[in-house]
Parts: structure tokens; C-alpha cells; sequence
């Protein structure tokens, strides 16, 4: 399964909900979407420090936060900060033994450009 974080228009969700319902209705997983309404709320949340650690994340397998701290090299504090938020739109799982994990294969991230009239 893949992550797919995308910059779409209000009332796209409607359109992304019956995707998935489709994708469900063949026997196959649907993917993960995350909307934003623009490029640069996309990337207020998903900054280049909090992609590195979906990237390390998965990389290294479930673990702590303070060992993820450690493989990226980075802050406790921050990572936790960054963990936490990245759990809270869906791209990072907790497991009972509070082990974080990140279900996606890829992530992939879409921007359209805006149409030329």
C-alpha cells in the first residue's frame, strides 16, 4: 500500500472517497490519501525533516521514538514533536507496545501546476 498526499480542490474528497470504495470493491487495498489545499500547507506539515523520517522510519522497522532519534541522528524533543504530528495525519502507526512503524511502501506526493487557459 502507498501513501498518496496530494494538493486537490474543496470537495475532491467526494471524488477520493468513491475511489477507495471502488479500489475496496475489487479485492484490493486502497491506498492511503491525504489532501491539503495547497502547496504550501502540504508543506507546512510534511517538511523535509519529517519526510527524512518517514524515510529512516521505514528504513529501520518499528521502533521507539528514541531510537528513531537516534538512527536520524536528530533531537529527542523534535522527533517526538515531528512523530507526533506525523501520526496525527495518518503516515506514521502505533503499535500497543508503542513501537512507530510506517505502514506505506512509497509515498507519493502530487502538486498540479495550475491549467493554462
Amino acid at each position: 500500500m502507498k501513501a498518496i498526499i496530494e494538493v486537490a480542490r474543496k470537495g475532491s474528497i467526494f471524488r477520493t472517497a468513491a475511489h477507495q470504495l471502488a479500489r475496496a470493491r475489487q479485492s484490493r487495498t486502497p491506498d492511503f490519501r491525504l489532501s491539503f489545499e495547497s502547496a504550501r500547507s502540504l508543506f507546512a506539515e510534511l517538511t523535509p525533516a519529517r519526510l527524512d523520517l518517514l524515510d529512516t522510519l521505514r528504513r529501520v522497522g518499528p521502533c521507539s521514538i528514541y531510537a528513531l532519534a537516534k538512527a536520524a541522528d536528530r533531537n529527542y524533543s523534535n522527533v517526538h514533536t515531528d512523530v507526533s504530528r506525523l501520526e496525527e495525519l495518518g503516515l506514521i502507526e502505533r503499535s500497543e507496545d508503542d513501537a512507530i512503524s510506517v505502514p506505506f511502501e512509497s509515498v507519493e506526493i502530487l502538486v498540479p501546476l495550475a491549467q493554462v487557459a
